[in-house]
């Protein structure tokens, strides 16, 4: 069985070293085991928290993807998306937020430190808190939820908020369940030994420092002109050096094979001069980095095929959310009003044949093949991607044949609404029991 995993990252700046080597490469390395059902996502809507300058977070939300595309993560193993393209989550932070306790997010850490900030300043205890910075662990929460992530991978700040997470699970499924567990209760995983790397000023690495070494930004230039500002000691060449109290050490370390890491050990402790040992590292990480530099900067430069990639991950995610959040609003009360029609002695006499919907394979001017399902009135459920290939289409035809709904977070579908996807879940389901009878 595999562990489905959750990972969510901010757009409200670029990656830098640190962040490379604390959460980005073993993420991705974790990604890459067959155990795990990895799911990666953009959190744009939380950026909205935190940053109010739109061409910002514009920017961010490319750069984070490149970052991580251009640095192994792979989209065809991987749920990769943007958190603002899956409506279902904020209508799931709506229905979560309806069951949520108003002193459980008053003790909240982001909640509690504003407070304790104006009250400290004689100022009114919520001056300059907003609702979404108030119930930001609420959409978090639905960030989870939504996909029934086992782990999610966190820092000790967060873990506050997965608690939170499977409290408002708990009570939901206590409410509404009626004996089922809508909900899985997410796991914080906190990893003991993520890299932390000093930076230039041997602190943390961190852009509120003002200390960072860029991942890709500026190229090698702007990465051979950060190392040259790291700050060593002041042993002249030919002095023996202390490799373990040395940041460059440190740095080195984090991206060597023992056998270099020891050999620069050994030349530190030899008298190797700090302008050589920079010149060293840098060689180091732009080895390391160089051609996920290249690819970035290609991704960077062809924003449509980011695009793509995106909104393929999206419609992933959504043959995932839209069946869930149907059956939610279905629990909570939400539903149709059709009243059963009244049936004719000959209907009872004889029982209907149910309507199926139908696959239509087509090819576009494109040069692309396609296919839809339709429902028995005509109305599109779903809509492929295009397809170099009509036989490729046709495999996807077959496999939602005999699959049904169980295929869909791997189709590769066009966006489409949540009443829709919901709708195809349950002709496909019908189709697949026809076939089979």
């Amino acid at each position: 069985m595999q562990t489905r995993v959750l990972t969510g990252i901010t757009t409200t700046g670029t990656p830098h070293l640190g962040n490379y080597a604390g959460a980005i490469r073993p993420a991705i390395a974790a990604s890459q085991r067959a155990d795990v059902d990895a799911f990666f996502f953009l959190a744009d809507y939380h950026a909205l928290i935190k940053c109010d300058d739109p061409a910002r977070i514009e920017r961010s939300r490319q750069a984070l993807a490149a970052t991580w595309l251009a640095s192994g993560l792979d989209p065809n193993r991987v749920t990769f998306y943007r958190q603002s393209d899956i409506p279902e989550i904020p209508e799931l932070t709506w229905l979560l937020t309806c069951v949520t306790a108003k002193g459980l997010m008053n003790r909240a850490h982001a909640y509690k430190a504003a407070a304790d900030a104006n009250t400290a300043a004689a100022r009114d205890v919520d001056d300059g808190v907003t609702m979404g910075l108030f119930s930001y662990p609420i959409l978090m929460a639905a960030d989870i939820l939504m996909f029934n992530a086992h782990q999610v991978p966190v820092g000790r700040d967060q873990v506050q908020h997965i608690e939170m997470a499977r409290d408002i699970a708990s009570r939901f499924n206590h409410l509404f369940g009626q004996g089922r567990e809508f909900f899985v209760l997410p796991e914080a995983v906190i990893e003991e030994q993520v890299a932390v790397l000093p930076g230039l000023d041997g602190r943390k690495m961190s852009k509120s420092y003002d200390n960072t070494i860029p991942l890709f930004d500026g190229g090698a230039k702007a990465l051979k002109e950060a190392i040259a500002r790291v700050v060593t000691d002041s042993k002249l060449p030919g002095e023996p050096k202390d490799a373990e109290g040395s940041h460059l050490y440190t740095l080195y370390s984090a991206f060597a094979s023992a056998e270099q890491t020891a050999g620069f050990r050994t030349d530190l402790q030899a008298g190797l001069g700090w302008g050589e040992a920079k010149t060293r590292l840098f060689e180091l990480l732009d080895g390391h980095l160089a051609p996920m530099r290249a690819r970035y900067e290609e991704l960077m430069a062809r924003p449509a095929e980011l695009e793509e990639i995106l909104m393929n991950g999206a419609a992933k995610a959504r043959a995932q959310a839209a069946p869930l959040l149907a059956e939610l609003r279905n629990a909570v009360g939400l539903r149709r009003m059709v009243a059963a029609p009244v049936a004719s002695n000959a209907a009872k006499a004889e029982k209907a044949k149910p309507a199926l919907p139908v696959f239509k394979q087509y090819r576009e001017a494109d040069g692309q093949f396609y296919f839809k399902l339709s429902a028995h009135d005509g109305r599109v459920l779903l809509q492929s991607q295009g397809f170099a290939s009509g036989r490729e289409a046709g495999d996807w035809v077959k496999r939602l044949k005999t699959q049904g709904a169980a295929a869909l977070p791997e189709v590769p579908l066009q966006p489409a609404p949540a009443d829709l996807l919901a709708e195809a879940h349950t002709a496909l389901e019908a189709l697949v029991s026809a076939l089979g009878a």
